[in-house]
């Protein structure tokens, strides 16, 4: 399968560290290609959420089928985001050279080939294996996505184009899932990896037939320390940092809820069957509309308001699943969806706006905290249901909303703490006041 066209753009020699600033010129709502790039962007999403969770749904059905434990089948989602959480840096490099196109094509279609064979598994350790092989694989997707918006889409109009990139991570999530959970229910869980996989395979289709020609892209040089320079420089700014460690707590939150989930609802006292389980995830569909949204929240709240709204609805889906009913529980998972997908694209999108060089480097390192939480949400999540219950994950869980929290309220200190020398000198001095 060819590589989508990465556009023809002039070669300028440029290090990572050049101006990625997005043109004036960029593609806006109503503008030429905004709908065709929004389009195949959504597929790649839904393809990428759909391949990196398949068998988070299964893990109950993975568990019987190998004779392991909750913890040890949460090894399957795990292995595949810390394979994502390791390669997307340095694809993210190799994207700066050869494409954001180019790099998220070949990407797919490794992805959805590994998917293919997956199924035919003959054990856990190979499952796992194949796994990571796919995570790897992913990995191309996420930060050349965002950089590639950043370049091509008008600054007033990011937001809501990343926006729109994550509602299809949450419906691809969500259709993942469920696809998963009734083909298992009717044929078992291989079968459920298989049908994950066909429809996988019709996105990666859509995204190479939808998107447009790169018009901004212009390669850099493949300079190892020039990507070592620029990678330094965002590990030492502040506000990246802070929107890094957001995104990685975030992540722990959600890991460990949809990783823990499904034990929790096929156990006492809700007894619930594969497919049903498997269609509790429409409630991606709020997840959907929360990151779609970030970007009027963000106007009206600012980011900080908008983060604090995220964690504070996130607690109380999290309280709230404590209770034995199973409408309770759902309405938890809706605000915990909610405010996850609100915060993750919030902070998603700050790290592109706040990234003036290098974007690829920057947000492949948010998409490696992010992914490193999942990782840790998920296995901690799994361990602590398997030990303790429900009630130890809500715990962990918790934990990692009130780092956001503590990392939001820092942010908040070190901003009054920058403006307050300004302040100072553009306040007139008492003897001028008395003048």
């Amino acid at each position: 399968m060819p590589p989508a066209h990465t556009g023809a753009p002039v070669s300028t020699g440029a290090s990572p560290l050049s101006s990625l600033d997005p043109s004036p010129e960029g593609r806006e709502p109503g503008r030429p290609g905004y709908r065709r790039m929004s389009l195949a962007l959504f597929a790649a999403g839904l393809a990428t959420f759909a391949l990196l969770y398949s068998t988070q749904a299964l893990l109950p059905a993975i568990s019987d089928g190998f004779g392991v434990t909750a913890g040890q089948a949460s090894w399957t989602v795990s292995a595949a985001t810390g394979a994502l959480a390791l390669f997307v840096l340095p694809l993210s490099a190799l994207s700066e050279r050869f494409g954001r196109t180019r790099m998220m094509t070949w990407s797919i279609v490794v992805a959805v080939g590994v998917a293919l064979v997956i199924p035919l598994a003959p054990n856990l350790e190979w499952l796992i294996a194949l796994r990571a092989v796919q995570g790897a694989a992913i990995a191309g997707i996420p930060a050349s996505a965002m950089a590639y918006l950043a370049e091509e889409v008008k600054p007033k109009a990011l937001v809501g184009a990343i926006g729109l990139f994550v509602a299809g991570n949450s419906i691809g999530g969500m259709s993942g899932r469920i696809v998963t959970g009734w083909a298992a229910q009717l044929g078992g869980w291989r079968a459920g990896l298989g049908a994950v996989a066909l429809m996988a395979l019709a996105c990666a289709a859509a995204f190479l037939v939808l998107l447009p020609r790169a018009r901004f892209f212009r390669p850099a040089s493949l300079n190892p320390r020039a990507v070592g320079r620029t990678v330094r420089g965002h590990l030492r700014d502040p506000l990246l940092l802070r929107l890094y460690g957001i995104g990685a707590l975030f992540m722990t939150v959600f890991g460990a809820v949809y990783t823990v989930i499904g034990y929790r609802l096929v156990d006492e006292p809700f007894s619930l069957g594969q497919g049903v389980v498997g269609s509790i995830f429409l409630i991606y569909l709020v997840g959907t509309v929360s990151s779609a949204a970030a970007g009027r929240l963000v106007a009206r709240t600012g980011r900080r308001g908008a983060l604090y709204l995220a964690v504070t609805t996130t607690a109380l889906g999290l309280l709230l699943s404590l209770a034995e009913s199973l409408a309770a529980v759902l309405a938890g998972l809706v605000l915990i969806t909610a405010g996850f997908f609100a915060g993750h694209a919030v902070a998603s999108a700050a790290v592109s706006r706040t990234a003036k060089t290098g974007r690829a480097q920057a947000s492949a390192l948010y998409q490696s905290a992010y992914y490193l939480g999942s990782s840790a949400g998920g296995t901690l999540g799994a361990l602590a249901y398997h030990g303790a219950g429900w009630a130890a994950t809500v715990a962990i869980a918790l934990l990692a909303v009130l780092g956001v929290v503590a990392i939001t309220l820092y942010g908040s200190h070190a901003a009054r703490a920058e403006r307050a020398p300004e302040a100072r000198r553009r306040m007139p001095s008492r003897a001028m006041v008395a003048r």
